[in-house]
């Protein structure tokens, strides 16, 4: 049995998915009947207003987060610097109680950056609260636009999916956006 490293798998990923891909457009096209769309998510989400004001509000709180690690960060260079300056004329003791001093500093700032930008941190618990219901709402318009269109399969361009043609006509998304009362 061959083992293949972490880089090889991530060449052969692209072309599983391709493949997968291909299975799913192939059957549903050969399907009798079936209706797809495409939806733009992130063109929808430009253009509600409670989205931008979010974003707005998630990069200040971003960069006041990043201003504390930043000060923090700032505080570690110098007390590395002056233990360095210092050491020829510090004792033993000395020395060993900085070192104590600096790697409580290294262990706060890490915990701090996990604390505001970790998984279950503040910016993620924010942005969950703020974005969420508006991607939610964003959906429901989705399935209802689908829904009365009596659309088989809608696809969202704005998510990595490589589509090398879109009839205009497919395109849904102006159809949410008035759903939704934004357009």
């Amino acid at each position: 049995m061959r083992v293949t490293s972490p880089a090889e798998s991530m060449k052969v990923f692209p072309r599983i998915l391709a493949i997968l891909i291909f299975t799913v457009f192939s059957t549903v096209l050969n399907a009798q009947n079936q209706r797809i769309a495409i939806v733009d998510t992130e063109y929808i989400l430009k253009k509600v207003p409670e989205y931008n004001q979010a974003q707005i509000e998630l990069d200040r709180l971003s960069s006041q987060f990043e201003g504390e690690v930043e000060a923090l960060k700032s505080e570690l260079l110098a007390l590395q610097r002056a233990l360095n300056a210092e050491k020829v004329l510090l004792t033993d003791e000395m020395i060993k109680e900085r070192e104590e001093v600096i790697a409580k500093k290294e262990k706060q700032i890490y915990e701090t950056q996990r604390k505001y930008f970790g998984p279950e941190g503040e910016l993620f618990k924010k942005r969950k609260s703020l974005v969420k219901p508006i991607q939610d709402q964003v959906y429901n318009a989705i399935q209802e636009v689908s829904r009365q269109k009596r659309i088989d399969l809608v696809i969202d361009k704005a998510n990595s999916l490589s589509i090398l043609y879109v009839s205009d006509k497919m395109d849904i998304s102006d159809d949410v956006l008035n759903k939704l009362g934004y357009r």
